[in-house]
């Protein structure tokens, strides 16, 4: 009997054990035929630069380490040459490379090895500064092995991913790992969108591939968090595909414009909104003559979807509108005072519009120190030395000069010399308007508060709650 059992443990035990290496087995990737299809095409790419040109390369948020710190030496006071290693992939059989502008930044000569051992000069034929993207061009007698592009809206948080590259020096290392998830923000730019993975990245593994398991490229290694584990991010490649052409045949990238500066909605601007949620783009400000303009969007309108794609955050819209080519029309609905409509917007080339010019200013008057007492905000009319003091360029309003601590107001955004322009969509010219506003609100009104505030020439909504 007790043999018996035994021979089941073990029988058990093989039925659960490992596949073969190579088989994948059920629900498994085979990593082994993985790798061997897709190393080809994956190369090395060493450039040279100077410790004067090192030291103007990068940027950024602190939370990032660019995958390159670490091999940079240390620098001392004379100039000298050093080598910095990152990776890439062919995406075209006549030597077109993709990686990250951050590796070949400042170069004064860009190498790329190819899986066989080969070394070619590489042409840096366009770079993006928006989403750290760079198109080399390398020059062979013979056709090259490529990747294939994927499609990164497909990825689903949980699935495999596989990661190739040349962290640390270290040649065609595979690691593999899952999607962690998806859009994130962290801070690089107006475009965020990244998936973060624990498929092992490091130093070197900068501007090289992340595949599925059907071995489709669907985002370039781009950054990690400084001092963590298993915590990388690679910009998906659907924003990638969208630019290729314009890096190709221009060498830099015109984004599309809707001509719209937005926010994202806090919880207390959701509460005044009468919102279930926080999804969405606010609008604080329309330029003038835009596309957005000629739409009828307005300040205050929040955009719910692009294209029947949903808009949680700001970087979901900016990151849709720089993939639609210039003059398409796309189709956004906008909620406003609780009812949805649908509008179509024209992509136009971004533009910078000219910065507002200020009417003269308004003459000195009387200051209005008593704020609305449960906001803790104190404000005064604009006078000329507080228009000297913070440099306020708005032509009305009131002006904050000081926030209670503790207040509702101080866990805002709002700061001393912020000009509040409306009062739960109330304009108000001074700081006697906005006290008379606040006082014709019932507490039911009041529960949270809305203000419209110009900080310099950027308009924003601010959210305050009341409730404890």
């Amino acid at each position: 009997m007790r043999h018996l059992r035994f021979c089941l443990l073990l029988s058990l035990l093989c039925a659960f054990s490992s596949p073969a290496a190579g088989t994948g087995g059920p629900g498994r990737p085979d990593f082994v035929g993985l790798s061997k299809e897709l190393k080809p095409a994956v190369v090395n790419i060493s450039t040279l630069r100077t410790n004067a040109e090192a030291a103007s390369t990068g940027g950024g948020s602190t939370m990032l380490h660019d995958f390159l710190d670490s091999l940079i030496p240390a620098r001392g006071n004379k100039p000298s040459t050093h080598h910095y290693l990152g990776s890439g992939f062919i995406i075209s059989a006549d030597g077109y490379v993709l990686t990250n502008k951050h590796v070949v930044d400042d170069a004064r000569k860009v190498t790329v090895k190819i899986s066989d051992g080969q070394t070619f000069p590489a042409t840096i034929v366009g770079t993006d500064q928006q989403l750290d993207i760079a198109l080399l061009k390398i020059n062979t007698a013979t056709q090259l092995p490529t990747v294939t592009l994927g499609d990164s809206n497909k990825l689903e948080v949980g699935q495999w991913v596989l990661a190739i590259g040349n962290p640390f020096g270290l040649e065609q290392t595979v690691t593999a790992g899952i999607v962690s998830a998806k859009g994130r923000v962290i801070g690089a730019g107006p475009y965020d969108n990244f998936i973060q993975t624990d498929a092992s990245i490091n130093p070197g593994n900068s501007g090289g591939p992340l595949f599925n398991t059907n071995a489709e490229v669907v985002g370039i290694n781009t950054a990690i968090v400084a001092y963590g584990h298993g915590i990388g991010f690679a910009t998906p490649i659907n924003s990638v595909t969208a630019i290729l052409p314009q890096l190709r045949h221009n060498g830099h990238v015109t984004r599309g414009w809707l001509g719209l500066t937005v926010q994202n909605i806090t919880p207390a601007l959701a509460e005044s909104f009468a919102l279930q949620n926080t999804h969405g783009a606010l609008v604080s400000a329309v330029h003038a003559s835009s596309p957005a303009a000629k739409a009828g969007i307005q300040p205050a309108d929040i955009v719910v979807t692009f294209n029947d794609q949903e808009i949680k955050q700001i970087n979901d819209l900016s990151c849709l509108a720089a993939q639609i080519p210039l003059g398409e029309r796309v189709a956004l609905t906008i909620l406003r005072q609780g009812e949805k409509w649908q509008t179509q917007v024209e992509i136009i080339a971004q533009a910078v519009p000219a910065p507002p010019q200020p009417e003269a200013p308004p003459t000195d008057a009387a200051a209005q120190p008593e704020p609305p007492a449960s906001l803790g905000l104190t404000l005064h009319n604009i006078t000329l030395d507080l228009r000297r003091q913070y440099g306020i360029l708005a032509n009305h309003g009131a002006v904050i000069t000081s926030i209670i601590p503790a207040s509702p107001a101080a866990g805002t955004s709002l700061a001393p010399g912020d000009v509040i322009l409306e009062y739960n969509q109330v304009p108000v010219n001074n700081a006697f308007e906005l006290l008379h506003a606040a006082r014709q609100e019932s507490e039911a009104q009041a529960a949270s508060v809305r203000l419209l505030v110009q900080r310099g020439e950027t308009l924003f909504f601010v959210g305050i709650s009341r409730r404890e």
